[in-house]
């Protein structure tokens, strides 16, 4: 079975394409991880990510007779739910970070002290990420948060591999500068 795009085979694909729920449902079991974590990187909110990516999900299911089988799915999918981020963030403009997302980043499995260690470190981290430029946060979340490649960055962006790298660059100084005097 050949692959089109990391564990997605050909076959899923084309399934997906003729309106398998069924191989649409490997699909979002693979990537709905990273597509959690990257709504969750625009818009700083647990339920708001989690029905963001939900979101991104469908459209891509409804346009499925758009994607190209012989591109990469994830780049195309990338695409849609950044879109849907953006929708939202506009029509939300005073969006924070909230507890759930500390919540959710601290471990629970942790003695109380160290969890309310971790928490105020995250609640530190979260806050300087969001006084990024969201192109900058975009990056860092792409790359640090999720563990793509600048290659990989650079197709889901449609920017030069180069530009990627030095948004990259100048977000970690920010995120430096921003999280300099703290003790982590």
């Amino acid at each position: 079975m050949k692959k089109v795009n990391g564990d997605i085979s050909t076959e899923t694909i084309l399934s997906w394409k003729d309106g398998d729920t069924k191989a649409f449902g490997r699909i979002v079991l693979m990537y709905m991880k990273t597509a959690y974590y990257a709504a969750l990187g625009y818009v700083g909110n647990v339920e708001d990510a989690k029905d963001l990516s939900q979101e991104a999900f469908v459209a891509t299911f409804k346009a499925r007779r758009r994607f190209d089988v012989t591109k990469p799915f994830f780049p195309w999918f990338y695409t849609i739910l950044r879109n849907i981020c953006l929708n939202f963030i506009k029509r939300h403009q005073s969006l924070k970070v909230t507890s759930e997302v500390l919540e959710y980043i601290a471990n629970g499995n942790e003695n109380p002290e160290s969890y309310v260690s971790n928490s105020e470190k995250a609640n530190i981290i979260w806050e300087a990420l969001f006084k990024l430029s969201p192109d900058h946060r975009e990056v860092v979340i792409l790359k640090d948060l999720s563990g793509f490649s600048y290659k990989e960055i650079a197709r889901m962006l449609n920017l030069p591999e180069g530009t990627v790298m030095s948004r990259l660059y100048y977000a970690r100084n920010r995120l430096y500068e921003l999280l300099k005097g703290f003790d982590f």
